[in-house]
């Protein structure tokens, strides 16, 4: 057990116990359950604990905010509770979600479990980008960044593995055939560049061409490298084949003939049907985003950066994470999920006026870990602990995070990797032939959202305490 075991305890015990727990995940700062009676738990109880910033309904999820440290908190959680990571998800309750809290669900419960892993191999493309720049092409023909490079793209592009591993989890899957079937989505002689060395058979009209076929059944040449959805797709299939396999294969032999079912039945549909159909769709939804964006980047930007941090409080900016995968994959940049940093930024200028301006020596105090989570990239201690409650600095930090995120657009920003946020994310806005323009427009950002979000809170709002 580690320093968190009596936090852990007392989680469970006030979620309603082991047995009122469906599954629990966690993201960067929160713990996130899947109950089975959410009035069970007892949110005044959870709110009083000292290392609880707030607690959050959202995507079908009971959400405990815990900050920075919710990692280790986790992993008391899943000790206490006797599980690991490679535990697969209990059977969910019959209780009925809206179609929206399903999705937010489905995609916290993928992507979370990746994501840091996902910033650590992003971080070190950024770092190898400014070291492109600092070194010139000397450096970039070197064997020391192909090495470095290579730590950085693994996990983008094998992520259906990593996605089919998380995936299986959320769908009841044996990982192993998760991660196998996202391997059979990434192997060399099926992408759209292999098969199109083949002559052409024929044409599926939107879908592509095809190269061979499966059983007389035409595959649409697509590549799945450092693709999200379709993985995904398919890994939902295959835990529906995996149930109705355990059904009526003898348990003798359920080893290994579940597994051979399973895999026989979702990698050829998975190639054949859902794969090319998702990836049209996703491209569909990529392209029109970029439309939207280059119709006015202004007004998109302004509205991005005033609502993200409205989408943080209720869980609904995991919804973006997968959309601007899709954008680096087909585009080689994103322009979505730039609206983290000058939103982050804009909740450190708030809660320095909030600093500056408070009488309560010991409330001043506890700013300072949130102000320091917050030019990292974390704001729910900020915003839960802080600029919410007090209500002026929240609002002036969402016009913070407009205008920041308008420069940012307006000035041409792109983000190149799925990187770190916050002060260390500037590396994210390294082009990869190392132009730092994109890190000039952030740090721009930067300081307007910091100033815009700063000087409303400093002159408006009043210390009650």
């Amino acid at each position: 057990m580690g320093k968190y075991e009596q936090l852990a305890k007392d989680i469970i015990r006030e979620v309603g116990g082991p047995e009122n727990i469906n599954n629990v995940t966690h993201c960067i700062t929160r713990l996130r359950f899947t109950l089975k009676d959410e009035a069970k738990a007892n949110e005044a109880a959870l709110k009083s604990m000292k290392d609880v910033v707030s607690i959050v309904h959202a995507g079908g999820q009971f959400q405990v905010v815990i900050g920075n440290k919710v990692n280790l908190v986790y992993a008391d959680v899943t000790e206490v509770l006797g599980t690991t990571d490679a535990t697969p998800t209990k059977e969910m309750s019959s209780e009925k979600k809206g179609i929206v809290a399903s999705i937010i669900d489905i995609i916290s419960s993928c992507f979370a479990p990746i994501l840091g892993p996902m910033v650590a191999c992003g971080l070190m493309k950024g770092i190898n980008a400014l070291l492109v720049f600092l070194l010139g092409s000397t450096y970039s023909a070197s064997g020391t960044y192909l090495v470095l490079n290579a730590i950085g793209d693994t996990m983008f592009y094998f992520m259906p593995i990593m996605l089919g591993y998380s995936s299986s989890k959320k769908f009841g899957l044996n990982p192993v055939v998760g991660m196998l079937i996202g391997g059979a989505m990434c192997m060399p002689a099926l992408q759209s560049a292999a098969l199109a060395a083949k002559e052409v058979i024929g044409s599926a009209g939107m879908l592509g061409d095809y190269y061979i076929t499966f059983l007389g059944i035409p595959m649409i040449a697509t590549t799945y490298t450092s693709s999200v959805i379709p993985v995904v797709v398919v890994c939902a299939f295959a835990g529906r084949i995996q149930k109705y396999a355990k059904k009526y294969v003898p348990e003798l032999v359920q080893s290994f003939f579940v597994p051979f079912v399973v895999m026989v039945i979702s990698i050829p549909v998975g190639l054949l049907v859902i794969g090319p159909v998702i990836q049209f769709l996703t491209n569909l939804l990529s392209s029109g985003f970029t439309t939207l964006f280059n119709i006015s980047p202004l007004i998109t930007g302004i509205i991005l950066g005033f609502f993200w941090q409205v989408l943080i409080i209720f869980g609904l900016h995991w919804s973006a994470v997968p959309i601007a995968m899709i954008n680096l994959a087909a585009n080689g940049f994103d322009t979505l999920l730039m609206v983290t940093h000058p939103t982050v930024f804009a909740q450190f200028g708030a809660l320095l006026a909030m600093y500056l301006r408070m009488k309560n020596k010991e409330k001043k105090m506890q700013t300072v870990p949130a102000m320091i989570s917050a030019v990292f990239g974390v704001t729910e201690p900020s915003i839960y602990g802080f600029t919410l409650p007090a209500k002026t600095p929240f609002i002036a930090s969402l016009f913070g995070g407009a205008v920041g995120n308008a420069l940012m657009c307006i000035l041409g920003a792109r983000r190149y990797i799925m990187g770190a946020g916050g002060i260390v994310g500037l590396v994210n806005y390294v082009a990869p032939d190392g132009s730092m323009a994109g890190v000039i427009a952030a740090v721009i950002a930067m300081i307007a959202a910091i100033v815009v979000a700063f000087l409303p809170t400093y002159f408006l709002w009043k210390d009650k305490e």
